[in-house]
């Protein structure tokens, strides 16, 4: 057993990110100002997108594109049940209702053929969420979206370097939103973006996001400003701050490499995983991509074992290995459960990777000697508990 523990997941910080959070304490600007036009410029360069804007999270992302739907009573968008509760939340605090369409069993993507039983003249949007940095089907998205005219809201908080068909996420023809949370691939400690080709989009939620007001504050106090402003609709304070975006732009400088770690670590998950029967490794979309390695996420055949996923994780955590729980399943909570009236047997296969799914541990900073740890440990808690 290891001596020390692994945690699920550690942001990695360098000298660069201290320096430059320090040099903003120093610098008088701790809010929105220069650094966080900065970390947009390259965000934009990086992902390929005309269009960014900050964000204090992805969820203020999600809330703002959602908004500007302009949703009526009984609209509806339609996502996946495997994603966090931002990504529905938010379409039911815009005025929407969630519909939910069942995921592929392998890749825990969103099942394109399930979106479109779950279209109806109601719908108004597809979110698909590219499930653990893994792309979705999106020519078929846009496919469905065209022929039904539907607007298509990427949720792309894990997504962050994932590629689809030599395209990077955040340059297709949608709105993209962004998670910069501190387990993700990059992190601002809290924060998010949005990336889109749409000019008039992006300017609307620019507004959105700080109370609907025609100037930000940074650029009213510059000495070329003015303080005046005017308040063009009610907004909201989603604004990101230049301490956040202190560490965004060193961290979007080594997305990459962090990449290149996290697909190592993944593919020796894999191989070391493949044959344990107890254990269902993911699988890969057969479409060219690229995939960011947010999670790493297995299913636990618990069928096979006398404990559950839950217990399963708790034996790790005795042989100190850390996991994470991404995602149990939306329609599995109590709200949820209560409020989109899922039916029985409904969602199959997310029904059945909620009760089994967890995460590894997965972070640049991580060795493959711990990654063997974890293997082993995963090995020891089914020999101890196989039927």
């Amino acid at each position: 057993m290891r001596e020390k523990f692994l945690p699920f997941s550690i942001p990695t910080i360098g000298e660069e990110e201290i320096n430059e959070v320090v040099d903003s304490l120093r610098s008088g600007w701790i809010t929105t100002g220069p650094k966080v036009k900065r970390f947009e410029d390259a965000f934009k360069e990086y992902v390929g997108a005309p269009h960014a804007v900050p964000l204090s999270s992805a969820t203020a992302g999600l809330h703002l594109v959602m908004l500007a739907l302009n949703l009526k009573p009984g609209d509806e968008v339609i996502t996946t049940p495997m994603t966090f509760a931002a990504t529905v939340s938010m379409i039911v605090q815009a005025g929407g209702k969630p519909v939910l369409a069942d995921i592929e069993p392998g890749t825990l993507n969103i099942d394109v053929n399930e979106i479109r039983k779950k279209i109806t003249p109601k719908t108004r949007a597809l979110v698909p969420v590219h499930f653990a940095g893994q792309p979705c089907d999106m020519d078929e998205i846009f496919a469905l979206a065209k022929e039904h005219n539907l607007t298509v809201i990427e949720d792309a908080a894990h997504a962050i370097g994932t590629e689809y068909k030599g395209a990077r996420i955040g340059s297709l023809d949608s709105v993209s939103v962004f998670s910069f949370h501190p387990i993700k691939n990059i992190t601002t400690g809290e924060g998010g973006m949005v990336a889109t080709r749409n000019e008039q989009l992006a300017e609307e939620i620019s507004l959105m996001k700080f109370h609907g007001m025609s100037r930000e504050a940074w650029k009213r106090y510059q000495a070329s400003g003015t303080p005046n402003y005017d308040i063009m609709m009610p907004g909201f304070k989603y604004n990101m701050m230049d301490l956040q975006a202190a560490l965004g732009v060193h961290q979007l400088a080594k997305l990459d490499s962090f990449i290149e770690m996290r697909t190592v670590l993944a593919n020796f998950y894999t191989e070391a995983l493949y044959e344990v029967d107890e254990v269902l490794t993911p699988l890969e979309v057969p479409y060219p991509h690229r995939h960011a390695w947010h999670l790493y996420t297995p299913l636990i055949r618990i069928e096979e074992l006398t404990i559950n996923r839950d217990e399963f994780m708790n034996e790790l955590k005795k042989l100190n290995i850390g996991s994470g729980l991404h995602f149990k399943a939306i329609h599995h909570h109590p709200f949820y459960r209560e409020t989109l009236n899922v039916e029985p047997g409904e969602l199959p296969h997310a029904d059945y990777a909620s009760d089994r799914i967890l995460s590894l541990p997965l972070f640049p900073l991580m060795t493959l000697d711990d990654a063997r740890d974890v293997v082993e440990a995963i090995k020891t808690v089914i020999a101890r508990n196989r039927k």
